[in-house]
């Protein structure tokens, strides 16, 4: 049995993940999430997860410095797309206009100090100089995680989120409500890499599970949850 955390963002494409790998390999694989900040502290202070998905690379960069991840394992899994996002048809234009209006009310980020697409998300308001504006307004909702971010969201209670695309995504790469994708240059590349824990029992399949997300069938679900792969 595998011990796997993720991000938030990541946790709907990972279960499409794990249940292919348990089909083909018969191991079955254990999955928790949460924000990448308090996860690097958890698997620091001894949690027994044999690896780690991070929303960003600075979180399994310090683990594999520090001696917590076993050498040579940490890799880039996936880039994540940032997107402003409304349950609301009609309210996110395709320039992303709406923000600096009146025709909303809250906007839902997570916490920036400790989840990746919440820093995306202010660096985007940072660039369009409406983060202090914003902040002065009480107009931001923080959220403990990007997961949260898109439950404020979808229910209602924040007018728009900063989130993940994978999150929204449907079939046919269909996303319901109305969005807009901040251009690349607004915010740091989201680059989300996995490592294997040093303190693992599980060392043999950790590694093959490792392989095998670097395979074409696990390449071919990232993809289709709205990641780019990294060259």
């Amino acid at each position: 049995e595998l011990k796997v955390v993720t991000a938030t963002n990541f946790l709907g494409t990972l279960e499409q993940l794990a249940g292919q790998f348990a089909k083909q390999t018969g191991h079955a694989v254990v999955i928790s999430s949460g924000s990448s900040g308090p996860v690097y502290a958890q698997i620091v202070n001894g949690a027994p997860y044999n690896v780690f998905f991070s929303a960003d690379e600075k979180s399994p960069e310090k683990l594999d410095n520090q001696g917590f991840a076993l050498p040579g394992s940490r890799f880039t899994y996936a880039i994540g797309k940032l997107v402003l996002w409304s349950a609301k048809p009609g309210l996110v234009d395709n320039q992303g206009k709406v923000l600096a209006g009146n025709g909303w009310r809250h906007i839902a980020i997570s916490n920036p100090q400790i989840a990746p697409y919440g820093l995306a998300g202010t660096q985007v308001l940072t660039h369009l100089g409406l983060l202090d504006k914003l902040t002065a307004q009480e107009r931001i909702v923080e959220a403990n995680s990007v997961g949260q971010a898109h439950s404020q969201t979808a229910s209602g209670a924040a007018d728009l989120g900063f989130v993940a695309l994978a999150q929204i995504i449907q079939a046919a790469a269909k996303i319901p409500g109305s969005h807009w994708f901040p251009p690349a240059n607004y915010y740091e590349p989201i680059v989300q890499q996995a490592v294997i824990t040093k303190s693992t029992a599980e060392k043999a399949n950790a590694e093959q599970f490792m392989s095998w997300m670097k395979g074409p069938k696990a390449v071919a679900i990232i993809k289709a949850a709205g990641y780019v792969l990294p060259q």
